[in-house]
Formats: C-alpha cells, sequence, structure tokens
C-alpha cells in the first residue's frame, strides 16, 4: 500500500487586485444612453414622428437615469473597505 499523501497544499484564492477606477468604467453607460437618446430626438425630427405622447415618460426616465447617475458616482469613488 501506498502512503497517504498529507502534505497536500491547497489554493488560497484572493480576489484580484483591481485599479482604482475599475468602479469608474460603469459610468461608461451613461454615455451610451444619452447617445441613444440624442438618435432618437433626430430620427424624431427628421421623420416627424409625434413624441408629445411620450415626454411625460422621456422626463421621468432622464430623472431616474439623473438619480442613479449620482448614487453610481458616490458608490463609485468611496474608498473600499480594504484600503482604510
Amino acid at each position: 500500500m501506498e502512503p497517504l499523501d498529507t502534505d497536500t497544499q491547497y489554493p488560497i484564492y484572493e480576489p484580484r487586485p483591481s485599479t482604482p477606477g475599475s468602479r469608474l468604467n460603469l459610468l461608461f453607460i451613461f454615455p451610451a444612453i444619452g447617445l441613444l437618446l440624442v438618435l432618437i430626438f433626430i430620427a424624431a425630427a427628421i421623420f416627424q414622428w409625434n413624441l408629445s405622447d411620450v415626454v411625460d415618460s422621456l422626463v421621468g426616465l432622464m430623472l431616474l437615469l439623473f438619480a442613479v447617475l449620482i448614487w453610481v458616482l458616490f458608490w463609485a469613488l468611496a474608498p473600499r473597505a480594504g484600503n482604510q
């Protein structure tokens, strides 16, 4: 019989180090949403779409996106728990 291998080294998994601005990459979604909104307005002007029925919804969407932007900015710029 072979002896049991009791000197087993178990791998230790640690989170990979992140760069200081890695959380800020989430903010790139907001210019993309803004570009889509501008394209919708340009298309409405070119093709004469009536947007008067959805103006309230668009204003509500922009207010919601503004609140989400403020929340994401606070989250992205906050210090991490292990770096204090």
